[in-house]
């Protein structure tokens, strides 16, 4: 059994697919403009857009908020909640891909042969 194939087949559900890579860019995208905003705007609620890459990686960074509450409280540090942002993103880009993946199956094998 060859030992890249399941790494492949990870990747190319990840990110090889229409529906994760129009994720991955919404998210990419909202990330970079939170990134820029101090940059644009210099205001003290500048850090309010950090709720949108939040939101679009949600469900699965739920579960990184609550473990960020769980173990510092309130005061977790930053690069946990962007790394929680990018991982939760990249699950739900899998699970997005895996999904896809399904219904083109179902979708093969209810399809009439042309025969």
């Amino acid at each position: 059994m060859n030992a890249r194939r399941p790494i492949r087949t990870l990747a190319r559900l990840t990110f090889a697919n229409p529906a994760s890579v129009a994720y991955l860019t919404l998210v990419g995208g909202a990330v970079a403009f939170a990134a820029a905003q101090p940059l644009l705007t210099p205001d003290a609620d500048a850090s309010f857009v950090w709720v949108w890459p939040a939101l679009f990686s949600f469900p699965a960074f739920g579960f990184v908020a609550w473990l960020g509450q769980a173990v510092w409280g309130a005061e977790a540090p930053v690069w946990f909640f962007t790394g929680g942002i990018a991982v939760a993103a990249l699950l739900q880009s899998l699970a997005l891909g895996a999904t896809l993946e399904s219904l083109r199956g179902r979708r093969r094998r209810h399809a009439p042969s042309a025969g």
